[in-house]
């Protein structure tokens, strides 16, 4: 069984990162420090010019979680159709009513409007916050959703293997699981035979100085220390490790 790799990007540099270690499909996002919220057109017109990446766009209008009211989710439609209309392969989205649950109207138009196009529907980490894990995959199944993307509501996908496993077994089969997480080259191999998932999803993340990020009275740090005047890249090394690890399984 052929395992599909995914490479989590904030930036067109890192996209190029990403294809540099032989990476195919990307997750495209901005502000990763936030858990990824949309990219820019312009990172995705740039990535789909000069890459031959598959990238699956992320759509999410601010930060915090996922319950959407009437102004949040207008926008969302419109960063939506934006991305699918300048070349993304899919997109990434989760909506959630204030008890947790799948919000199935909004999830139904993504959906809708993402196979209006040919794209990939893919459900966000959005399904770690559900109260039920299993309610809310025969949810999005019966939406048409592709792709979960889960840590299987645990903050890291190695502390899931039990139910991501469970998940695998009942569902594998008429929904596409893609686990993403604390992994990386040291322990994705001991992920995928756990838990016979065949999608993995990482950051492969470094870190790079900005030495203008913090000045005499001014900070715009966003990382603790010692990377208090970085920012996170992708490490085209890290890819490459990954999907070595991947491919010796």
């Amino acid at each position: 069984m052929k395992i599909q790799t995914e490479i989590c990007c904030g930036s067109y540099d890192d996209a190029l990162q990403a294809e540099q270690g032989g990476a195919l499909r990307i997750e495209l996002n901005s502000a990763l420090h936030m858990g990824g919220l949309t990219p820019s057109v312009s990172s995705l017109k740039l990535v789909k010019q000069h890459t031959q990446l598959s990238v699956m766009a992320m759509v999410r209008p601010r930060g915090g979680g996922f319950c959407y009211e009437t102004a949040d989710f207008a926008q969302l439609l419109d960063e939506a159709k934006e991305m699918l209309k300048n070349g993304a392969d899919g997109i990434v989205f989760g909506c959630l009513h204030a008890d947790g649950t799948i919000d199935e109207q909004q999830s139904a138009r993504l959906v809708a409007m993402a196979h209006a196009a040919g794209k990939t529907a893919v459900f966000h980490r959005a399904f770690d916050c559900t109260p039920d894990p299993f309610a809310a995959i025969e949810t999005l199944i019966a939406l048409g959703v592709d792709r979960i993307l889960t840590s299987g509501q645990q903050p890291k996908a190695m502390q899931a293997l039990t139910l991501l496993r469970k998940l695998q077994n009942m569902y594998g089969s008429r929904i596409e699981l893609l686990a993403g997480s604390g992994l990386h080259a040291d322990n994705v191999q001991q992920f995928l035979v756990e838990t016979g998932i065949c999608q993995v999803h990482s950051s492969c993340k470094d870190w790079k100085k900005d030495v203008t990020t913090i000045s005499k009275s001014v900070s715009f740090s966003y990382a603790p220390q010692p990377h208090a005047s970085d920012y996170e890249i992708v490490s085209a090394q890290r890819v490459r490790a990954f999907l070595a690890a991947v491919k010796s399984v």
